[in-house]
């Protein structure tokens, strides 16, 4: 049995935790111990969407899941292959309200895309989204992981100029809008995020 213990740890490390554990393994038990409503219902989620079978008991306040993962063909910890899939991003924040917040989620969402598959083939930033891509951002290390692992990542060229950071881009490329649409038509989904 592996042990995962994520109590403290904030979203979507429990499962990314538990996820790569389970990859590690072909067959066994994971028990991940999470200490709060929200990693239990997204670690069960996980083993579900793997259509593996699971158990939680609650214990002194925190959960404890237990995954049984056999060796079966049909169970796979891996996502579909990448169906060339292109995320767009708009902004430098995620939703609307709170901008702190929002930059939060906008690093959390990066992280959790540098522990996901399938990747995405590309990723396109325009607007107030190339600050994401440029000197001093937060989340300028998860898109170094992308960049790394082949993800294609294009900022508007246009953009990076009107806010003066075409001398800051740190990873990618900087692109024409031409190109950006080329990618665009090119995906089989695209994902806006902004």
């Amino acid at each position: 049995m592996k042990e995962i213990d994520a109590r403290g740890l904030k979203c979507p490390e429990p499962v990314i935790m538990t996820k790569k554990a389970l990859e590690a393994i072909e067959e066994g038990v994971v028990l991940s111990i999470v200490d709060n409503i929200t990693a239990k219902e997204n670690v069960s989620r996980l083993a579900a969407n793997l259509s593996l079978e699971y158990e939680i008991e609650e214990k002194d306040g925190c959960f404890y899941i237990s995954i049984n993962k056999v060796k079966d063909d049909k169970q796979n910890t891996n996502a579909k292959t990448n169906d060339d899939i292109a995320i767009v991003i708009t902004t430098d924040k995620l939703g609307s309200g709170n901008d702190e917040l929002g930059k939060v989620l906008m690093k959390s969402y990066l992280y959790a895309l540098t522990e996901s598959s399938p990747m995405p083939k590309s990723m396109i930033f325009l607007n107030g989204g190339v600050k994401l891509t440029t000197e001093g951002a937060e989340a300028l290390d998860n898109l170094v992981k992308l960049s790394e692992a082949g993800v294609e990542i294009v900022s508007c060229g246009t953009c990076l100029d009107f806010y003066g950071l075409k001398e800051k881009l740190k990873v990618g490329v900087a692109g024409n809008m031409y190109s950006i649409v080329e990618k665009m038509n090119g995906a089989g989904k695209v994902i806006n995020i902004g």
